[in-house]
């Protein structure tokens, strides 16, 4: 095992590339606000999925309470994030 970074590199440069290097799962949330279609072209839209992935996932979230509907780095799934969010939707970033 051997440390890639070197001990001069400011801590916030250790916490950015450990936090790019770490897998992250985007999970939507049930909530009673959003209508099924609206959760569904919403996943399409913003996450690309099909639209049979879109309503499994969808399906998911409403009887399971939530859904981790796409997995990646913090960098890519963050923006992902912030439109789920501005379309209303629940919506979390985990490791």
């Amino acid at each position: 095992f051997r440390n890639t970074m070197s001990m001069s590199q400011p801590l916030e440069q250790k916490r950015t590339k450990k936090r790019s290097s770490h897998l992250f799962f985007l999970t939507v949330y049930n909530d009673d606000v959003n209508t099924f279609d609206h959760v569904i072209e919403s996943l399409v839209e913003i996450c690309g999925h099909e639209l049979t992935q879109a309503t499994q996932c969808t399906y998911i979230i409403h009887y399971k309470g939530s859904c981790a509907v796409k997995e990646g780095t913090f960098e890519n799934l963050s923006p992902l994030q912030k439109q789920l969010l501005s379309k209303g939707l629940s919506a979390g970033l985990s490791t």
